[in-house]
């Protein structure tokens, strides 16, 4: 039997279609576009990528196919939930803690330390916009 090749996160994200096989895709900086275009869309698929940061997300998201997991690897990270416009914040501090950002749900991430985070995201449909007025907390 052939041996699986060893891949990192970092540098190869894994497509997984709707009848479950797992597709290993070089990251490229126009990933998006190409899984969008290779992928139709994503409609029905998952991608589990992970992504570094050392500041604050820059945009809130949203996915309206599904639910997202959201997985600490390390580092220290609050998740920020849009509730009707008000803020609900889930501190990520402990590897391998999660959060599932329910779908149809803006978020972001606010952060300063490195921090890298997992996602298992259904794409289809994604939509990003700009981080902008401050808005109610909910603790």
């Amino acid at each position: 039997m052939a041996q699986s090749p060893k891949l990192d996160l970092a540098s190869t994200f894994v497509v997984v279609e709707p009848h479950h096989a797992a597709i290993p895709i070089a990251v490229t900086p126009t990933i998006f576009e190409e899984l969008d275009r290779r992928f139709d869309n994503f409609k029905g698929r998952l991608l589990v990528s992970s992504f570094s940061s050392e500041s604050d997300w820059p945009t809130w998201e949203i996915h309206p196919a599904g639910d997202e997991i959201v997985c600490l690897l390390s580092g220290d990270v609050t998740m920020v939930l849009d509730r009707n416009g008000a803020e609900e914040i889930v501190h990520l501090r402990d590897s391998g803690s999660f959060v599932i950002v329910p779908k149809g749900t803006w978020h972001t991430a606010r952060t300063s330390v490195a921090t890298r985070m997992l996602f298992i995201t259904p794409g289809e449909g994604t939509e990003n916009k700009p981080v902008s007025a401050t808005r109610q907390t909910l603790a």
